[in-house]
């Protein structure tokens, strides 16, 4: 099963993120741009688990 790509930061919602753009990730997919997880401290909002970095497709 492949991970859920998501284009679109679900804080600040206006950071475009194509799939080869940097973003963090929680194990739900949850997915925010690097700014807002930063602000976060890489803790998702939704679950409480912990962001880190979207693997890249090529």
């Amino acid at each position: 099963m492949a991970l859920e790509m998501r284009d679109h930061c679900e804080r600040c919602r206006t950071a475009a993120l194509p799939p080869d753009a940097p973003a963090r990730i929680c194990s739900y997919e949850c997915t925010f741009c690097v700014p807002c997880s930063a602000s976060m401290r890489d803790v998702c909002p939704n679950c409480g688990g912990e962001l880190v970095a979207r693997p890249r497709r090529g």
